[in-house]
């Protein structure tokens, strides 16, 4: 009999883990403790995922979506990486998601996803767009409650990293080939549907390979771009993932981002996971999960 779907599935999945634990230890051994593999992502659907987040509506729910040149849609998954449902997305277009953040906000849950990736560094206005969670996960469609249309204070950059302070009524951007990282700052619920501009808030200190958290020690490796950002849901610490490391700050009681990202932060090395562009929190706060843009794609649960 030959073998079955399922099966060859999970034979694939072995040799995935398998091929893991191999590259794993070749590398120079960081210490990952505190990280554990939730799963692997094996369906050619999740092939390109570049965000990630928690539902706060739904337990044991992770929502994910691909990067630029797939269609507008995105994907509920188990916490191990099985895909559930898939949502189209209508009334957007789609030019280069790079990242998403769950939030909750007058007793209702929503994901933003952020269409901010500008490689080449040649877009004059970027989309913000904020979806209501649906009550179940089934195949559907889905349409923005609102969107947010905004431009860089001083002409276009590219950049991967966004989080949302529902209390504060802020969205959090983070650059990515810049050195250091600079933060920006949107409303969540802009008064007009205007065109706005983001307002720095200042750089992120701390980054790996950068002396005394500003200077950049030669080139810039990719390994010092960040690619995800995400807020815990007690609104105490930002995650930044870039390809190489997680940087965790701080914030104190009544301080602002501006300044909880000026402050030092706890740095860990990341485990195996090439291309490294997805990263949430979990619904309570206990850990985040990571994973990266291939496939198959081992999916991190990791515990700061």
């Amino acid at each position: 009999m030959p073998p079955t779907r399922s099966s060859l599935r999970l034979r694939l999945a072995i040799a995935v883990l398998a091929a893991i634990a191999v590259l794993a230890g070749c590398r120079a051994a960081p210490d990952t403790s505190g990280t554990t593999l939730a799963g692997v992502l094996l369906d050619m659907q999740l092939r390109e995922i570049s965000g990630l987040a928690a539902s706060t509506r739904h337990e044991g729910v992770l929502w994910l979506h691909d990067d630029g040149g797939n269609p507008a849609r995105l994907f509920a998954v188990t916490t191990s990486g099985r895909r559930l449902a898939s949502f189209n997305v209508d009334g957007v277009v789609k030019t280069d998601w790079e990242d998403m953040e769950s939030f909750r906000l007058d007793g209702r849950s929503y994901l933003l996803v952020a269409d901010i990736g500008d490689n080449g560094g040649l877009r004059r206005s970027l989309q913000l767009h904020v979806f209501e969670e649906p009550a179940e996960i089934a195949n559907g469609r889905l349409r923005p409650a609102w969107s947010i249309a905004f431009r860089w204070p001083d002409g276009p950059r590219d950049a991967e990293a966004v989080a949302v302070d529902p209390v504060r009524g802020e969205v959090l951007l983070v650059s990515k080939k810049r050195q250091p990282p600079e933060l920006f700052v949107l409303p969540l619920r802009p008064p007009t549907v205007q065109l706005l501009t983001a307002r720095p808030q200042g750089t992120l200190y701390g980054m790996p390979g950068l002396e005394d958290g500003g200077i950049p020690e030669g080139r810039t490796p990719l390994a010092r771009q960040v690619t995800a950002a995400s807020l815990s849901p007690d609104r105490r610490t930002l995650a930044v993932m870039t390809y190489r490391h997680l940087l965790l700050y701080h914030r104190r009681e009544g301080q602002d981002w501006a300044n909880a990202v000026a402050g030092t932060p706890r740095v860990q090395p990341l485990p195996w996971l090439p291309q490294a562009e997805a990263l949430g929190w979990s619904a309570d706060g206990s850990a985040l999960y990571a994973t990266g843009e291939f496939i198959p794609a081992p999916l991190y649960r990791i515990t700061p």
